[in-house]
């Protein structure tokens, strides 16, 4: 008896040990579940305190609910300064339920930080550039999520409350977990008049009839009730704002971009953020993480807007990559998807010059349970459609088996009878909010895996400038022909096209110190020794160095002695070199 009780004694304490570890963070992170905003706020602090030395976290702002966004800066202070290097930022999650956005920049900092010194690539890459990394823009959002009944695809907004049905009253009536399992399922009621039927191949799902058929069911759209007592179910639930709707660049009113808000910059954390990019002139390439759709967009976000076709070529380096790093995603311009104006991409582009990209993340097409992967599933027709999830009947019923042989039956809930103090007998059901968006956890560690990696191939391809003075010589009496060569190793101009064009800011400039400088240019054919000179301050050549290429400059100086060349970049860092003539 005293030995049984010994063991269950030991069975409880280990029990508890586990219970105890279950929710508790430790570095390297996992990415074999979901941080909640609480959990990433944590993993953030530890890992600034597991890493002073590389690491500085930043109280970006608050939220309107007061909720703190944390920013994590990522850079070697041996190899410089963080602004006198390239920046790479990544944020996710301005959406609130696109969470493993969230995942994928917790993922690149944990990988960045726990194999530096280890993995040649991430040591090279870490002292090359600094990082600012901010996992979690919407924290209302992503804290909303998680603690609230949602569908998978709700939960998008800020939580800006906002009178839908213009009765006075404000986000009254929204969706209803009535049946407390903690989701937004659908509602169905029994309809001979429907306009569907069950799914003879399978019971829970449900296939729209043809026409002349006798219906079964119709759809009564997700779980809720009349809570205001107007007749009407759902009708006014989260204020719809739209953070991605509400930046700086070319926003749009509510009439024309549905969810912009009252006037750009509105919302405080977008107000904030952009705040603190502002603070960071450096940043030459960043990545807005979502959630769904296998993409990767560039700018530009509207058909009407043109890319400079020497732009378009820096964004195929890394955008024609991605698709390889991630297989089936497309890369495509933003406006392939659709037209949006006040969005992130378009701000980081057109007013802080940063090369965008927004990388749309899960695939359905990757919940597979078939004998053969590569054969596609038929798109689902109009009618099809209409359902939120498997519109197709064939991509349904591969949905519902990939949940029970594969998902552990957590992903789709069975129909249930629920009396409903409207309708009457109604049956709830359908897919709960940890789906359709969200990979499982199972294959939530290649996802973050690869999509970080795109961003890594990024950082490779940052500016690498070196100065060459290829020639001193006298040409004349106390008069020197001076040549300087700025060389480009890597796919990123140290300044984009767009921003040379608008004049966004000062170009990088080539300046010689020590001497006077009588004539200066750019050598436009060096072995027919053409340069074209410029009129003014001959003493500063403003310059930007190509993707991949390099540019040639001539100065003319008189005097003897030491000079200094030296070269300022906002994006691409800082050289000099001493020569003697």
């Amino acid at each position: 008896m005293k030995k049984q009780f010994i063991v269950l004694a030991l069975s409880l304490l280990s029990f508890l040990a586990v219970a105890e570890n279950k929710g508790k963070i430790e570095i390297p992170l996992r990415f074999d579940r979901y941080y909640t905003y609480e959990d990433v706020v944590e993993a953030l602090k530890l890992l600034h305190t597991t890493f002073p030395q590389l690491t500085k976290l930043d109280l970006v702002g608050k939220s309107e609910e007061g909720r703190e966004i944390y920013a994590l800066t990522i850079n070697n202070p041996k190899t410089g300064d963080a602004l006198s290097k390239p920046g790479v930022y990544v944020d996710g999650n301005i959406h609130g339920n696109e969470i493993q956005a969230g995942e994928v920049c917790l993922y690149f900092a944990n990988m960045l930080l726990t194999k530096y010194g280890e993995n040649e690539k991430i040591t090279k890459v870490l002292d090359k550039n600094a990082y600012y990394i901010l996992p979690v823009v919407n924290v209302d959002g992503r804290a909303h999520f998680f603690n609230d009944p949602q569908t998978s695809s709700s939960g998008r907004s800020f939580h800006i409350p906002r009178d839908d049905d213009r009765d006075g009253l404000i986000d009254e009536d929204g969706p209803d977990d009535l049946d407390g399992d903690g989701n937004i399922c659908m509602m169905r009621i029994k309809d001979p008049l429907g306009n569907y039927k069950t799914d003879p191949e399978d019971s829970r799902l449900m296939i729209p009839i043809k026409p002349g058929e006798k219906g079964e069911w119709t759809l009564l759209g997700e779980e809720g009730i009349d809570n205001d007592g107007d007749g009407k179910i759902n009708e006014d639930g989260e204020g719809y704002f739209d953070a991605n709707r509400n930046w700086g660049y070319d926003w749009q009113p509510g009439y024309v971009q549905s969810g912009a808000g009252d006037f750009p910059l509105q919302a405080l954390g977008v107000k904030a953020i952009a705040a603190y990019i502002h603070q960071r002139p450096n940043i030459l390439v960043n990545f807005a993480f979502h959630n769904s759709g296998g993409l990767w967009l560039r700018a530009p976000s509207i058909k009407e807007e043109k890319v400079d076709p020497r732009d378009v070529a820096v964004y195929d380096i890394i955008g024609k990559n991605a698709t390889k790093i991630t297989p089936g995603t497309v890369y495509e311009p933003s406006y392939d998807l659709y037209d949006t104006f006040g969005d992130t991409d378009s701000h980081m582009f057109n007013l802080e010059g940063s090369y965008t990209f927004v990388g749309e993340l899960f695939m359905r097409s990757q919940e597979t349970y078939r004998d053969n992967v590569n054969k596609p599933v038929p798109p689902p027709t109009e009618a099809e459609s209409i359902s939120r999830r498997g519109g197709n009947p064939d991509e349904a019923r591969e949905l519902v088996k990939f949940n029970d042989n594969v998902g552990l039956n957590e992903l789709y809930k069975p129909w249930k009878p629920f009396k409903h103090p409207t309708y009457g007998d109604i049956e709830i059901g359908g897919w709960v909010k940890m789906s359709s968006r969200l990979p499982h956890p199972f294959m939530l560690q290649e996802l973050v895996h690869r999509s970080a990696m795109v961003v890594l191939f990024a950082a490779e391809q940052t500016p690498e400038i070196s100065m060459d003075v290829f020639e001193v010589k006298e040409i004349g009496k106390n008069l020197h022909q001076v040549r300087v060569r700025l060389k480009n190793e890597k796919g990123l101009p140290t300044m984009s096209y767009k921003a040379i064009s608008t004049k966004l800011y000062t170009q990088d400039m080539l300046k010689l110190t020590g001497g006077k400088v009588v004539a200066s240019g750019k050598i436009t054919d060096l072995r027919n020794n053409k340069i074209s000179y410029q009129e003014h301050k001959p003493e500063i050549i403003y310059t930007t160095v190509p993707s991949y290429g390099f540019a040639e400059y001539q100065f003319l100086v008189e005097g003897k002695g030491e000079i200094i060349l030296s070269y300022h970049s906002r994006k691409a860092g800082n050289l000099s070199k001493t020569v003697k003539l």
